[in-house]
């Protein structure tokens, strides 16, 4: 995934969970931040951050730049320092270009797969991708985006999210019939070893994970190559429930 404009910025403060303050060649600028999540950690005052240039598009919309990455300082970060892709679209996309190229291998499905399906309803759900392989298996896939990684953990979620559990629940519905299901965590940055359920933010999650794995939902966990200007998923990364 390729973002077509990006320019480096320097992160003041965010007003509200859909804006940031920005300084962009020294003047102050507002971005629309494209992750509603909390971001805390990573959006500090002065960190640097990358912004997708909207400025052929104003007619159609209220702010001339997205914030899509941000620099995170590391002791453990190649060169002491992470990109990290905050960009709540992004995992979708990677994904869906992941499945297409075979990148991205499901466990129990065979590659190449025969259809791939965003954005696919079931029953009174709607799973992410539907997926089927040449054996005529098929499958749901949910994909959630990580963001928050502390000393080499990544970690979701990081903020309650009562749709994610609604998600994993309606997973093991489509288990029940007859259908492969997959959660597949898209950890957006490099340098992380593990991908574990964020209990203290959101318990219920990790326990509905949880359960979830142990009725044949397989869960799996993707790192990514990431640039300022493109995000690809890259290897697997180990994950405890």
């Amino acid at each position: 995934m390729k973002y077509d404009k990006i320019k480096e910025a320097v992160f003041l403060t965010r007003p509200n969970r859909f804006i940031a303050k920005v300084r962009v060649g020294g003047e102050t600028q507002t971005a629309h931040v494209k992750n509603t999540g909390r971001c805390r950690e990573l959006l500090q005052e002065g960190a640097v951050v990358y912004l997708e240039d909207h400025e052929d598009n104003r007619k159609t919309r209220k702010t001339a730049y997205s914030l899509i990455a941000v620099e995170k300082r590391s002791e453990t970060a190649e060169a002491g320092r992470r990109i990290v892709n905050i960009d709540s679209h992004a995992p979708n996309r990677v994904v869906g270009e992941g499945l297409a190229d075979g990148s991205i291998r499901l466990p129990g499905l065979c590659t190449p797969y025969n259809r791939i399906k965003p954005e696919t309803t079931y029953g009174a759900s709607r799973f992410d991708f539907y997926v089927e392989d040449a054996s005529g298996k098929k499958a749901f896939i949910e994909v959630k985006g990580v963001t928050l990684e502390e000393e080499g953990t990544a970690r979701f979620p990081d903020a309650p999210t009562e749709r994610g559990v609604k998600h994993v629940k309606e997973l093991c519905g489509a288990l029940d019939h007859g259908f492969a299901a997959y959660i597949l965590f898209v950890i957006q940055m490099k340098g992380v070893s593990v991908l574990e359920p964020n209990d203290t933010t959101h318990p219920a999650f990790g326990e509905a994970l949880r359960e979830a794995n142990a009725k044949g939902v397989v869960v799996l966990a993707y790192d990514c190559r990431v640039t300022p200007a493109t995000v690809e998923i890259d290897e697997p990364v180990r994950v405890e429930l």
